[in-house]
């Protein structure tokens, strides 16, 4: 099932309006459907945030020479049978059941950044806000396997979040100079986790990146 912007997600309308009528009549849905409270751990105040975009260092970026998402061993086991993308779909879910292998089998599952709601697992990705190759630009190249295992499966800080899949896909390896949240009311919270992640893990940015995220900041009021 899906509750979504028509514009958000056109290769599945068609199919999922299906599902929310049926289930509509059914009466097994409501009138509206609330975003989950789970949200990543770590995101900072405006103001810590400005001070640590004002501590990053500014640098060229880098270039992918070598890169490969191997590199950034993921999904690791977290606890028991589950790993970490299982374990960000019951954080970031309401009402997620899970079977004996840690699957999702049921749940809701909210995208902040599309504004989008869905009901099966499968059509939401874990997004890494910053991407794994642009933390290899930006300083991660130089970095041992364990500690970019630690980076791709950080559950810590603000780096990983359920969100709809091809938006997820849409953003790629990006940097907010090209690519910022389809829904404008978010870009306040990204930009923040982007900036915490960056300065937590020691990486660069480059010049436009910071001009962008200095920009969705600035939307921020606390």
């Amino acid at each position: 099932m899906q509750v979504t912007p028509v514009s958000a997600r056109f290769p599945r309308i068609t199919r999922h309006a299906a599902v929310v009528v049926l289930a509509a009549v059914a009466g097994l849905v409501g009138v509206s459907v609330q975003p989950a409270s789970a949200a990543p751990p770590g995101v900072p105040t405006k103001a810590t945030a400005q001070s640590q975009l004002n501590a990053l260092t500014v640098a060229t970026q880098g270039s992918t020479s070598g890169y490969s998402r191997d590199l950034f061993p993921h999904w690791i086991t977290i606890s028991g049978s589950c790993n970490t993308r299982e374990q960000v779909l019951k954080r970031d879910g309401t009402s997620v059941v899970v079977d004996s292998s840690c699957a999702a089998t049921s749940g809701r599952w909210y995208s902040p950044y599309d504004g989008a709601t869905w009901t099966a697992a499968s059509d939401v990705d874990i997004d890494h806000v910053v991407p794994l190759a642009e933390a290899w630009r930006s300083g991660a190249n130089s970095w041992t396997t364990s500690r970019r295992q630690s980076f791709a499966n950080d559950l810590t800080r603000p780096q990983l979040i359920a969100v709809t899949d091809n938006v997820n896909q849409s953003k790629g390896d990006q940097d907010p100079s090209t690519w910022q949240p389809p829904l404008s009311s978010y870009r306040c919270t990204y930009s923040k986790m982007w900036i915490t992640v960056k300065y937590s893990w020691g990486l660069t940015l480059q010049s436009s990146e910071k001009s962008a995220l200095q920009s969705m900041l600035n939307t921020c009021s606390s």
